[in-house]
């Protein structure tokens, strides 16, 4: 015998797909697919215009390919921008070329203004080139802007000079990025043990900021790891 409150769970038939329901569907999945492609594309084409622009600008006539040739060839300031990097590298590690850095440094750090935002940009390329750098080399989750509220922060080196001697705690410098556009934000100095670190990459946190949250990174962590303590909030009365 049936159970009669089985049987119509057991009889029901599987709801019908509407056109409209399945036009809808077919064009956000074309959206989802050609959007990240165009942008994609798009963006790749502005850098490459706009260097191949700045090369011309700069590189006499006469030595343009694309004078000679019958039509232009994208990426080519790109490539004439990458081989000019290479050969002032390679001019600058000689001995001559350490020679004339140095006594061209010597006359830009004797030049009131020009002084200071040689040596800001100098120390800002040092800091995210360097091989030994750790600038936005690690995610971290740090409350702000109050307890209880969390957000995504990169840790760009530790403190140092007057900001750490007038603290006694380890600080290191966070950077907390703004949404959508990450290259706005705050800098934040905040004691090491406040910060949480993160096992998502640099890579995956920038994403997940950009999509303000809509791109988010799955948990790689251990078993164990996630079930351990959460983190703890602030009980209220």
């Amino acid at each position: 015998m049936t159970d009669p409150i089985i049987e119509p769970i057991i009889d029901e038939k599987p709801a019908k797909v509407s056109l409209g329901a399945k036009f809808r569907s077919r064009f956000f999945a074309g959206i989802l697919i050609t959007v990240p492609i165009t942008l994609t594309g798009y963006l790749v084409w502005v850098v490459v215009h706009s260097v191949d622009t700045m090369v011309a600008s700069v590189l006499p006539h006469q030595w343009n390919p694309n004078t000679y040739l019958p039509f232009d060839v994208p990426g080519l300031g790109l490539i004439i921008f990458f081989v000019a990097m290479v050969v002032i590298g390679a001019v600058t590690a000689s001995l001559l070329g350490r020679f004339f850095h140095r006594w061209f440094e010597r006359i830009l750090n004797r030049l009131p203004v020009v002084r200071g935002i040689y040596s800001a940009i100098k120390q800002i390329m040092d800091t995210v080139f360097s091989q030994r750098s750790q600038a936005f080399r690690e995610a971290v989750l740090v409350e702000y802007p109050r307890r209880d509220l969390w957000t995504i922060a990169f840790i760009t080196g530790e403190t140092k000079g007057e900001v750490k001697n007038l603290h006694e705690d380890d600080i290191i410098n966070i950077y907390v990025p703004t949404t959508p556009n990450p290259t706005s934000g705050f800098l934040l100095f905040v004691p090491k043990s406040e910060v949480i670190p993160l096992d998502m990459s640099v890579d995956e946190a920038l994403k997940m900021v950009i999509s303000t949250g809509i791109v988010t990174p799955s948990d790689r962590r251990p078993e164990t790891v996630r079930r351990a303590p959460k983190i703890p909030t602030l009980k209220k009365d």
